[in-house]
C-alpha cells in the first residue's frame, strides 16, 4: 500500500459561517496564531500559551457519530479546547467557534435588524449580546477582561449542552466546566453567578443545520495530507482515516512525530521550540476511539482505543469504578481532557502522568501495533526508564485493555497537588485491594505510584508485605515501611523527597481506613465532594449497555 500523498490539500474547515481554506502555513502553526494574526479574530486571547490559563478557549464542532449520544447537539459534537496548543491542520473537516460567533447567533444583530435611536430619529443597527455575554455584564463577571472570552466560550459550551438536554447546571457543575479557565480579578463568584443567570435570559441557540451541511460536504473517505515549506524543506502533515492506513504509514515513516490531542506535543513547539518535521495525526482514525466491553476467556475487558479522549476514557472507567471520579475531575481541565487521549498520556511516559497509576492498579495491558502485527504486555512492563519505553520503530500504541475482574476489587486513586483543580501532580496513587472471600486475608493488592521515581511503577516490596497477610493496621505499618525500599523520590519544585515518601505511606493508611473490614470510612467521609455537591451522575445502566 502506497502511503505517499497523492494530492496535497489545503486545510478546510467551517468558521464564521463559511468554509475557510488555508494553505502555505506551517503544520505546527497554532489555531490561536492563525485566529489572531491571519483571520484577525482577536477576541481569543493568548495567556500562558501552554493550555493552562484558558484565555484562548475555543469550541470545536465535529459531526456526531451518534446524533442521540449524550453531548450531541443537532448532529454536532461540541467541545472546548485550548487554541494555543492545537495545530491548524487538525481543524480539517471540523468547525471552529470563537467568541466572535456569539454575536452572529443573535437574530437582532442581522443587517436587517434596526431600531430608531437618538435625536436624529434615524434607524441604527441593533446590537444584542448573547445570553452568556449579557449575563457576564449583568453579574459583573469581567474586570480586566483579558480572561473573559475564554470564560464566555466555556460557558457557551455548557449553555448549548444544557439547553439541548433541557437541564440547568448546578453551581458546582459550572465550577467544573470552568476549572480550566483562570481569572486573577473576580474571585469567580460573579462568573458563577453569570453561569446561572444566562439560563434566565431569552434563549439563543446555535443553528446547527448549516454547520452540519458544511461538514458533511467536507467529509471524505480518504486521509488528509497537507504540506508547507519550512526554509528549504517541506514538512508534511498526514491524517489517515483508518487504522490500516495509520499502521502502514507509521511503518513506512517510523521517524515521523505521532500527534493526537497535542496537549503535550503543542508545548514542545511553543515552549521548547522543537522542530517536529513530518507529523502523523491520529485524531481522524475513528477505530482508535473505540471504547467497548470485549469478552474473553478471563471474563471480559474494557477495551479503550488509544485515540479515545481522556474525558471519554475516564467516564467509561468511572461508570464501573465510581471511586475514580475524583481523579477524573482533577485530571487537568475539560479542554485538556477533551483533546488529550489516555493512550497518549500512557505513551508519553511522564513519571507524573495520572493515567498510568490508575491503570496499573486495574491490571491494565497495553496493546502495541506495527503493521499487521499486534502484541500486548502488562502496563508496568512498558516503561523501561525515564521517558523510555518498549515501543519499537514503526510501532504505536493501539489500545489499553482493563480486565473487568480487576474492577471488582476495592479501588482508590489519590492525586496530590498544590492546587486542587487543573494542576500537575506531586504524586498520584492508584491502589486496589482484594480480600479472600469471608476473611480479612489479602488475596491481591496493587500499589502503583507516579511522581515517586523516574517511571510510574508498582511498589513491589510494599505489595509483598501485604499479600497473604491479614488486612490490619499491623500489616499496613509493615507495607508503609517497605515502601521506603521501593522508592527513593527526588525533590523538586512540587515537593520534597521526604514529603513524597511520607504522603505515599499515608495514602496506604488511607486505603486501609476506607477498606478495612470493620468501621471503614465511607467515600463521603474522605472526599471533598461531600462538602462540594458534585456534578457527575453516573448511571449504572450505561455499564450494562457496554458503553
Amino acid at each position: 500500500m502506497s502511503t505517499e500523498p497523492k494530492n496535497i490539500q489545503p486545510v478546510r474547515f467551517f468558521h464564521r459561517g463559511k468554509i475557510v481554506e488555508v494553505s502555505g502555513v506551517h503544520p505546527t502553526r497554532s489555531v490561536l496564531d492563525w485566529l489572531r494574526e491571519d483571520a484577525h479574530c482577536t477576541g481569543t486571547k493568548e495567556g500562558c500559551n501552554e493550555g493552562d490559563c484558558g484565555a484562548c478557549t475555543v469550541v470545536i464542532g465535529e459531526l456526531a457519530t451518534d446524533a442521540s449520544a449524550p453531548g450531541a447537539i443537532g448532529g454536532l459534537q461540541l467541545q472546548t479546547v485550548n487554541a494555543c496548543i492545537q495545530f491548524l491542520p487538525t481543524l480539517h473537516g471540523k468547525a471552529l467557534f470563537t467568541v466572535e460567533d456569539l454575536k452572529d447567533q443573535c437574530p437582532a444583530n442581522s443587517p436587517a435588524a434596526t431600531e430608531v435611536q437618538g435625536q436624529d430619529k434615524r434607524p441604527h443597527p441593533v446590537h444584542r449580546l448573547h445570553p452568556v455575554q449579557q449575563a457576564m455584564v449583568d453579574c459583573h463577571g469581567s474586570q480586566c477582561g483579558f480572561c473573559t472570552p475564554g470564560f464566555v466560550m466555556s460557558l457557551w459550551s455548557a449553555y448549548e449542552h444544557h439547553q439541548a438536554e433541557g437541564t440547568q447546571p448546578t453551581r458546582q457543575q459550572l465550577a467544573d466546566e470552568l476549572s480550566g479557565n483562570l481569572c486573577r480579578c473576580t474571585g469567580y463568584r460573579p462568573i458563577l453567578d453569570a453561569g446561572q443567570r444566562m439560563f434566565d435570559l431569552p434563549a439563543v441557540r446555535l443553528d446547527t443545520e448549516p454547520v452540519v451541511a458544511a461538514l458533511t460536504a467536507l467529509r471524505g473517505n480518504d486521509g488528509f495530507d497537507y504540506a508547507a515549506p519550512l526554509g528549504a524543506r517541506v514538512d508534511h502533515f498526514h491524517a489517515p482515516r483508518t487504522l490500516a492506513q495509520l499502521a502502514a504509514l507509521r511503518e513506512q515513516k517510523p521517524g515521523a512525530q505521532l500527534l493526537s490531542g497535542s496537549t503535550d506535543v503543542g508545548l514542545w513547539v511553543n515552549k521548547q521550540f522543537r522542530d517536529l518535521g513530518d507529523i502523523i495525526y491520529v485524531g481522524d482514525v475513528a477505530e482508535l476511539k473505540t471504547i467497548e466491553v470485549r469478552q474473553n476467556d478471563t471474563g471480559g475487558e474494557l477495551y479503550i482505543g488509544a485515540g479515545a479522549s481522556l474525558e471519554s476514557a475516564f467516564e467509561a472507567l468511572v461508570q464501573r469504578v465510581p471511586s475514580l471520579e475524583d481523579v477524573w475531575l482533577r485530571f487537568a481541565s475539560p479542554p485538556i481532557r477533551h483533546a488529550g487521549t489516555m493512550g497518549g498520556n500512557v505513551a508519553n511516559g511522564s513519571p507524573i502522568g495520572d493515567s498510568p497509576p490508575v491503570l496499573m492498579s486495574l491490571d491494565a495491558e497495553i496493546e502495541l501495533r506495527r503493521g499487521n502485527a499486534v502484541r500486548r504486555m502488562p502496563l508496568p512492563e512498558f516503561y523501561i526508564d525515564y521517558m523510555k519505553n518498549q515501543l519499537q520503530p514503526g510501532e504505536f500504541v493501539q489500545a489499553l485493555a482493563v480486565p473487568l475482574a480487576a474492577m471488582q476489587r476495592q479501588v482508590r486513586a489519590y492525586k496530590i497537588s498544590k492546587r486542587f483543580d487543573c494542576d500537575i501532580s506531586a504524586l498520584c496513587a492508584g491502589l486496589a485491594i482484594e480480600l479472600e472471600p469471608g476473611s480479612d486475608t489479602v488475596k491481591a493488592v496493587r500499589l502503583a505510584f507516579g511522581g515517586m521515581a523516574a517511571i510510574v511503577k508498582r511498589a513491589a516490596n510494599a505489595e509483598a508485605a501485604l499479600v497473604g497477610k491479614p488486612w490490619t493496621q499491623a500489616s499496613v505499618n509493615a507495607a508503609r515501611q517497605a515502601l521506603a525500599q521501593d522508592f527513593q523520590p527526588l525533590s523538586d519544585m512540587r515537593a520534597s523527597a521526604d514529603y513524597r515518601l511520607q504522603v505515599a505511606q499515608n495514602l496506604i493508611q488511607r486505603l486501609w481506613l476506607e477498606t478495612r473490614t470493620e468501621d471503614a470510612l465511607s467515600l463521603e467521609e474522605t472526599s471533598v465532594w461531600s462538602a462540594m455537591p458534585h456534578s457527575t451522575t453516573i448511571k449504572a445502566d450505561k455499564a450494562a449497555e457496554g458503553v
